[in-house]
């Protein structure tokens, strides 16, 4: 029998823990945390007693320990490659549907959106579907969950598709490539080569108006597009979503009202109702599912519009790359304030200010890597006002960049954080940075009409 050794004793490795103790299977838990008791410690460790490494996504593949598991011969993998395998050994019931989301941007809201048309289908088809991964439920969790789930609809990061060297699902989608943790997977090649591993599924659909996704994108992909689909692809007629990926072109639904609005929502939808029609969902299904599904916070939420002037602040603090950020900014046609700053974990934000530069009213930075930012801005936009911030307390640093927003934007311009960067150095998450942006916003009205 197999023996684990779980490396790391956070979210993932007591997720990991709980799935193995569930099957029956013998592990030990391995991290140099003082503050974690019960576990062995690194200089604790003879990887001669076990067979297999199971690492939390997040460890680098050239940290120490793995380093040495695999120099003492142990398999290294992540746990949703160990979910996969225990999966389909049908250590826990029959083998579930494996529903595969990825890319650099729009993973969570597509994630939602397939999740929501294959619970539709389950009416018709009686196979429960659940979002999983880095959405909502862990995919071990999922696994074991009381009530099963048929089919797990699941959100992958680079970072556990780099782990899964087997994993092959029933259909899988790569939404887009930008840089982003270049800093993880030493440079984009490697990146982009991680998320390719989902075209390994037996159906594999790709973003084909990305040239980075046509680049890795096999010949029989399912293309989604915002332009008039080709044979085998879906894409957009006269305002609607048409498959064209049977014999016969089937309109699946309306753009208008999908949510969130704009180019990026659209192409999420496209990519979900693109597997949802490869796993037998009807039209009708799909079209129930899209207009029912409400965007989950961060990703481009109005959270505070000032009546006087027109004025909307615009939360999408899940924009924590420039790509993202990218797709942010192109929401609106107004005049932009944009905010932005924090972890820019090795991307360059010069074509994205190159691009959007004569839409900004003013730009206010804050993190980390704010500066490198304000001096991109004052390179490719130089008639731009500029502020940043280098306070380290996260409210404080967010009212300051909020006032000086507050202080340039115009009637009928938009304020929108999209920071390109991840949120770590400063706050506890993209949540809480992008929640008490919506606060000092909502505030600094407030006192104004004190």
């Amino acid at each position: 029998m197999t023996r684990y050794l779980i490396a790391g004793a956070g979210v993932s490795g007591q997720g990991t823990a709980r799935l193995l103790r569930v099957a029956g299977l013998p592990f030990d838990i391995v991290d140099d945390d003082p503050a974690k008791t019960d576990i062995l410690r690194f200089n604790e460790i003879s990887f001669a007693d076990y067979d297999t490494v199971v690492t939390s996504p997040g460890w680098r593949p050239d940290s120490p320990l793995l380093v040495a598991a695999k120099e003492a011969g142990c398999e290294v993998i992540g746990d949703v490659e160990l979910c996969y395998r225990l999966d389909k050994q049908g250590v826990f019931g029959p083998p579930r549907d494996w529903l595969v989301v990825t890319g650099t941007n729009g993973k969570t809201t597509t994630t939602g959106m397939l999740a929501a048309i294959m619970q539709e289908a389950a009416h018709y088809t009686g196979k429960k579907a659940v979002a999983c991964g880095n959405i909502g439920v862990a995919v071990g969790d999922a696994l074991i969950m009381e009530e099963r789930a048929d089919v797990l609809v699941a959100e992958l990061s680079s970072f556990q598709l780099h782990w899964s060297e087997h994993l092959t699902p029933d259909a899988a989608v790569l939404l887009n490539l930008a840089e982003d943790h270049i800093d993880w997977h030493g440079s984009f090649e490697a990146y982009a080569q991680a998320k390719a591993k989902v075209f390994t599924a037996s159906t594999a659909v790709a973003g084909i108006d990305d040239e980075r996704v046509r680049d890795y994108a096999p010949a029989h992909a399912i293309g989604f597009t915002v332009n008039e689909p080709q044979a085998g692809q879906v894409g957009i007629i006269d305002g609607g979503i048409v498959s064209r990926i049977g014999d016969t072109p089937v309109r699946i639904t309306a753009i208008e009202g999908i949510e969130p609005p704009g180019r990026a929502g659209v192409l999420d939808a496209l990519a979900a109702s693109a597997i949802a029609i490869t796993r037998g969902a009807a039209p009708e299904q799909i079209d129930r599912a899209l207009h029912s599904y409400t965007v989950a916070g961060h990703r481009g939420a109005v959270v505070h519009k000032d009546s006087d002037n027109d004025i909307v602040w615009i939360d999408n603090s899940k924009a924590t790359n420039p790509h993202a950020a990218d797709s942010a900014l192109k929401a609106t046609t107004s005049k932009i304030v944009w905010v932005a700053g924090g972890q820019l974990k090795g991307a360059d934000v010069s074509s994205l200010i190159q691009d959007h530069g004569e839409k900004f009213r003013a730009v206010a930075l804050l993190g980390v890597d704010g500066l490198k930012i304000k001096h991109a801005v004052e390179t490719f936009a130089p008639s731009v006002p500029t502020f940043y911030t280098d306070s380290t307390d996260p409210i404080e640093a967010m009212e300051q960049v909020v006032n000086f927003a507050t202080e340039q934007a115009l009637p009928g311009d938009a304020v929108i954080l999209a920071p390109a960067a991840a949120s770590l150095d400063m706050y506890t998450g993209m949540a809480q940075r992008g929640n008490l942006f919506a606060e000092a916003a909502r505030a600094k009205k407030e006192k104004a009409n004190e």
